[in-house]
C-alpha cells in the first residue's frame, strides 16, 4: 500500500474492516428455545449461534440455513459437554455448510424416529455440514423394542467425526446413512474418528451400531468413507456394521471385543482395508463377512476372534441365485487377500449353505493370508463347493487340519507380542505377504469428543457398601430402598425376613448371608422381589420360602419388571433353598416378562421342591421374530425335586439370523419328579425351543417328565453328554441333529 493515496488507503482499509467483519460473522449466545429459533431465522454465512450453558429439557431444535465453506453456519455449545439436551428432545438441521459442534444428549429419546438428523422435511437435505465433537449417551426409548436412529445421515458430502455414541439401549440403528432419496445417493460422506462406545446385546434384530443404505437401495451407490473409528463392545447384534450399499470403503477402524462382524450384508464394490479386530478371546467376537459381488477385503488385522458361522473372523458366504436385493447375492470377483489372522476360531466358506442360498463363491480369491491358532486346530470349515475361490499363498499352523490342500503351506504356530502390544508371527511370513508394520490404525484416545470420558457404566457387584440387615418386617425392602449400586445386603444367619411390599431392586445389589444357617425369606406379595430397569440381583446362601404367600395364581420369587426395560440385567443364585411354593398353581420361582432381556441367569449349588410352576419362566417372547429372553443361562450343581413344571422354559421362535443366543449349559443337576403336573403345558421336565447353543451334561433325571427339544434355524449346536435317564421317558425333539452320547436309561 506504500506510495497509495491517503484516502485510497482509507478506503482500501475500510473494505478490510468489512471483510473481515463478513468472514468472521456473528456469534449469538441463546438461552432457550424461543430464542433459538429466533437466532436460527436470522442466520447468515459465517454466524454462530452459541447454546448457554445448562440444562435444555424437551426441546426440538431445528436449524437451516446456508453458509459457505470458508463461512459456516455453526450451532455449537457455550462448553461443550455442558449444553445437556434431555427429555424428549431431538435437533434436525438443513441447508449448506452447517456446523452442529460440542452438543450432548442424555437422559431422554427422540419423540420421532432420530435423534440428529441431516434434514428437516424429506426434501429439505444438509449437503456438506458437519456433526463434531457431540455426545449422545443413554438417550434410548424406555421401551426397548420400540426402533428410533441416533444419527440419520442424508444428502451429500456431509461429516460426521470425534462424535462418542455410548449405550445405545432400545432397538434401531447407533448411526444410519440413509438413501431414501436421489439427493442421498452417491453421498460421499466422510465418517471418522468416532467413539462407538459399548452396546448391549439386544437379543433381537436391529441392534446395528453402523448402517449404511438399506436394502430396497442396495445396489445404488453411496460411496460413503468410515475410516479411523473405535468400536469397543459395541454387541447389539451379529453385523455391528451393516454395509447396505455400494462403492462404500472401510479403512484404519478397530473393533475392540465387539460381538459381531464388519457385514457386506448387501451391495458391490467395497473395500474393508486396514482394519483391526481385538476378540481377546471373548464369546461370539467376529470379523469381516463377504457377500455380493466385487468385495476387497485385504491387510486386516484379526486376532481371538471366537465367532462361528456368520460371526467367524473371515466369512465367505453362499449366495442365492438371481437374488432378490433383500436376501443373498452370491460372492462373485471378489478377493479376501493379505490378512492377518491370529489365534481365532473360524474361518467359513460357503457359509449358510442351504437350499435357498444354493450359489458358492465364483471367480475369487482367498490368497497370502496368515492363519496361525492353537485353540482350534480345525479353522477352516467348507460348506458347500468352493472351487470357485482360487487359493494361493495361503499360511497355516502345521498342526491344524486344512480341507482344502493347495493354495496352502505349513508354518510352526510362533507367535509374540510386538512392541505395539499386538500379538504376531515371525517377521519373515509379515514380509512375505507385505502387511507393514502391526500397529493399531488409531487408538481408542484419539476418537470421539475429547471432554468425554470413555469409562465403564455398569457397576460390578459387591463393589460398594456392605451393610447389615436385622431381621423383621420389610426391613429387606426397606435396606434395599436405601441402597445405592453395588452394595451389599448381609442377612442374620437363621433371621426371618416378611416382606409386606414388593422388594424393588433398581441397580446391582447383593443380598446374602455368611456361610452357617440361612436366614429365611417369606412374603405376603404375589412376588418377593422385582428387578426393576437398571437393576442386577446376586442372592447367596437365603432360604425363599412361600409359605406366606397369597393364595393367587402365578406367583414368582423373583421377576422382572411388567414393563419394558431398555438396561439388560443379570441374575444370579448362589446356594439359595427354595420350598413349598405351593399356595397356588403356576408358582415360579423366577419369572422373565416380554421386553426384559438378561445378559446371564445362573443357578448354582442350590436346592429347590415343591414348586407348582416352573423353577425359570423365560418363555414370554412368543411373536417368533428371534427375540428371546436370556443370552447365557446357566444351571450347575443344583438338585430339584417335585416341580409341577419345567426346570426351565426357554424359548427362541422364528427364524431371524441377526442374532445367535440363547446359550444354555446344563451339568451336575439332579432332578426328581419334574414336569409332571397335571395341567403342564409342554410335559417336558426342561423345554427349549430355539436355542442355539445347548450343553447338557452329567444330569440325573429321576421319575420326571422327558427333556423337550425344538430345534430350529441357525445351526444350532446341541450337545446331550453323560445323562441318566432313571424312569423318565426318552429325549423328545423335532429333530435328530444333535449329539447324544453316554445317555443310560434305567
Amino acid at each position: 500500500m506504500f506510495g497509495m493515496p491517503r484516502l485510497q488507503i482509507r478506503k482500501s482499509f475500510i473494505a478490510l474492516l468489512l471483510l473481515a467483519f463478513h468472514q468472521v460473522g456473528m456469534a449469538q449466545i441463546v438461552k432457550n428455545i424461543d430464542q433459538f429459533n429466533a437466532a436460527v431465522k436470522q442466520a447468515k454465512a459465517g454466524d454462530t449461534i452459541v447454546m448457554a450453558n445448562g440444562e435444555w429439557h424437551d426441546v426440538e431444535l431445528v436449524l437451516t440455513g446456508s453458509g459457505t465453506e470458508e463461512n459456516p453456519i455453526t450451532l455449537k455449545a457455550q462448553t461443550p459437554g455442558k449444553v445437556k439436551i434431555t427429555g424428549v428432545s431431538n435437533l434436525s438441521f438443513s441447508g449448506e455448510y452447517l456446523v452442529v459442534d460440542g452438543l450432548f444428549f442424555t437422559d431422554g429419546h427422540t419423540p420421532t424416529g432420530e435423534v440428529i438428523a441431516f434434514r428437516t422435511s424429506p426434501d429439505d437435505l444438509a449437503n456438506h455440514s458437519r456433526l463434531t465433537n457431540t455426545v449422545i449417551d443413554n438417550f434410548s426409548h424406555p421401551e426397548r423394542e420400540l426402533s428410533d436412529l441416533w444419527v440419520a445421515i442424508y444428502g451429500k458430502h456431509n461429516r460426521i467425526d470425534h462424535n462418542s455414541f455410548i449405550n445405545k439401549r432400545n432397538r434401531g440403528v447407533t448411526v444410519a446413512v440413509r438413501m431414501n432419496s436421489e439427493g442421498s445417493r452417491k453421498n460421499y460422506h466422510t465418517i471418522e474418528y468416532n467413539y462407538f462406545g459399548p452396546r448391549q446385546v439386544l437379543g433381537a434384530n436391529g441392534g446395528e451400531t453402523l448402517r449404511i443404505g438399506t436394502s430396497h437401495f442396495s445396489r445404488e451407490y453411496a460411496n460413503t468413507l468410515v475410516q479411523y473409528n473405535y468400536f469397543d463392545r459395541t454387541s447389539g447384534e451379529h453385523e455391528i456394521i451393516s454395509n447396505k450399499s455400494s462403492g462404500n470403503t472401510f479403512k484404519g477402524n478397530v473393533f475392540f471385543e465387539a460381538q459381531g462382524t464388519l457385514t457386506m450384508r448387501h451391495g458391490h464394490y467395497t473395500t474393508v482395508e486396514n482394519n483391526y479386530f481385538l476378540g481377546n478371546r471373548k464369546p461370539n467376537t467376529g470379523g469381516i463377512r463377504i457377500i455380493n459381488e466385487h468385495q476387497t477385503v485385504k491387510n486386516n488385522y484379526l486376532y481371538g476372534l471366537t465367532g462361528r458361522r456368520f460371526r467367524g473372523a473371515l466369512v465367505i458366504m453362499n449366495g442365492v441365485p438371481n437374488s432378490p436385493p433383500n436376501r443373498y447375492d452370491p460372492v462373485i470377483e471378489s478377493v479376501m487377500n493379505n490378512n492377518l489372522v491370529i489365534d481365532s476360531d473360524y474361518i467359513q466358506l460357503g457359509a449358510g449353505a442351504d437350499e435357498e442360498r444354493s450359489a458358492p463363491p465364483t471367480t475369487s480369491e482367498m490368497k497370502n493370508n496368515i492363519m496361525l491358532g492353537k485353540q482350534n486346530l480345525n479353522p477352516i470349515t467348507v460348506f458347500d463347493d468352493v472351487s470357485g475361490i482360487e487359493f494361493s499363498g495361503n499360511v497355516l499352523n502345521e498342526d491344524a487340519n486344512n480341507p482344502i490342500g493347495a493354495g496352502f503351506k505349513a508354518a510352526p504356530y510362533a507367535i509374540h507380542k510386538n512392541e505395539n502390544g499386538l500379538y504376531v508371527p515371525e517377521q519373515s511370513l509379515l514380509d512375505a505377504i507385505d502387511f507393514g508394520e502391526v500397529k493399531l490404525p488409531v487408538e481408542k484416545a484419539d476418537t470421539g469428543a475429547p471432554y468425554y470420558p470413555k469409562k465403564d457404566h455398569q457397576v460390578a457387584f459387591n463393589s460398594g457398601k456392605t451393610i447389615a440387615v436385622k431381621p423383621g418386617i420389610d426391613t429387606l425392602a426397606m435396606a434395599l430402598a436405601n441402597s445405592s449400586a453395588g452394595d451389599t445386603l448381609v442377612l442374620e444367619n437363621g433371621g426371618d425376613y416378611l416382606l409386606t411390599r414388593f422388594a424393588t431392586v433398581h441397580h446391582p445389589i447383593t443380598i446374602m448371608a455368611k456361610a452357617g444357617d440361612k436366614p429365611m425369606i417369606r412374603s405376603e406379595k404375589p412376588s418377593f422381589i422385582v428387578i426393576e430397569n437398571g437393576g442386577a440381583l446376586e442372592v447367596e446362601n437365603l432360604w425363599f420360602d412361600g409359605a406366606a404367600s397369597p393364595d393367587y395364581k402365578g406367583n414368582s420369587i423373583i421377576r422382572t419388571s411388567r414393563y419394558s426395560m431398555n438396561i439388560n440385567y443379570a441374575l444370579s443364585v448362589k446356594n439359595v433353598k427354595v420350598t413349598d411354593l405351593d399356595i397356588n398353581g403356576y408358582f415360579y420361582f423366577f419369572k422373565a416378562h416380554p421386553g426384559t432381556f438378561a445378559d446371564y441367569i445362573e443357578i448354582i449349588d442350590s436346592q429347590m421342591s415343591n414348586i407348582t410352576g416352573a423353577v425359570l419362566s423365560l418363555n414370554k417372547e412368543t411373536e417368533d421374530l428371534g427375540v428371546y429372553s436370556v443370552e447365557n443361562l446357566t444351571l450347575t450343581g443344583n438338585t430339584f425335586k417335585d416341580i409341577k413344571e419345567e426346570v426351565a422354559t426357554v424359548y427362541r421362535g422364528g427364524f431371524d439370523e441377526s442374532t445367535f443366543g440363547p446359550k444354555v449349559t446344563i451339568t451336575d443337576n439332579l432332578l426328581t419328579n419334574v414336569g409332571k403336573g397335571k395341567t403342564h403345558r409342554t410335559a417336558a421336565s426342561m423345554y427349549f425351543h430355539g436355542v442355539q447353543n445347548l450343553h447338557i451334561s452329567n444330569t440325573t433325571i429321576k421319575d420326571s417328565a422327558p427333556i423337550s427339544m425344538y430345534l430350529t434355524n441357525g445351526e444350532p449346536i446341541t450337545v446331550l453328554d453323560n445323562l441318566q435317564l432313571i424312569n423318565t421317558p426318552n429325549i423328545k425333539s423335532n429333530s435328530d441333529d444333535y449329539t447324544a452320547k453316554d445317555i443310560t436309561y434305567q
